[in-house]
């Protein structure tokens, strides 16, 4: 079983955060779904759709890569990277339009219930993410200039 809830998650990432098929959400995901976000619960297939739209729309070549992944019962731990291109607002951000605006990374937990995803805790790395868009000063590196 944790094989297969792994190839489910794996799948997911690739229709819908990086081929943007937002009709393959009621795919993957039950109809109570939930993703537990530091900022926010996100309900449903309809919430879940709504922000990987918002993603998309943003960063129109959002893309994930996993790098780590591991299962147990039915729990899948996934560990990722996400790049992108900042053309559109993000959370009120302008666009930057540069390419390979953002490279950041973060950690799902999803919950698999008969070949469904029921729930998600996410961590992601919204500092990083928000430094890289200029909304906040990155920090100054030991040893280098200021």
């Amino acid at each position: 079983m944790s094989e297969d809830n792994k190839m489910l998650i794996r799948r997911a990432f690739e229709d819908i955060y990086n081929q943007g098929n937002l009709v393959a959400v009621d795919e993957y995901v039950d109809g109570n779904f939930v993703i537990h976000a530091p900022s926010e619960d996100i309900h449903g297939p309809t919430g879940a759709r709504r922000y990987i739209a918002m993603l998309r729309e943003a960063f129109p070549d959002f893309h994930v890569t996993i790098e780590d992944q591991v299962a147990d019962g039915d729990r899948v731990v996934t560990r990722w990277t996400a790049e992108g291109t900042h053309l559109g607002e993000f959370q009120g951000i302008p666009p930057t339009g540069k390419h390979g605006t953002f490279t950041f990374t973060g950690i799902d937990i999803d919950r698999v219930v008969d070949g469904k995803v029921v729930e998600c805790w996410t961590n992601t790395d919204d500092l990083g993410l928000m430094q890289q868009l200029g909304v906040f000063p990155a920090p100054v590196q030991v040893g280098q200039p200021t």
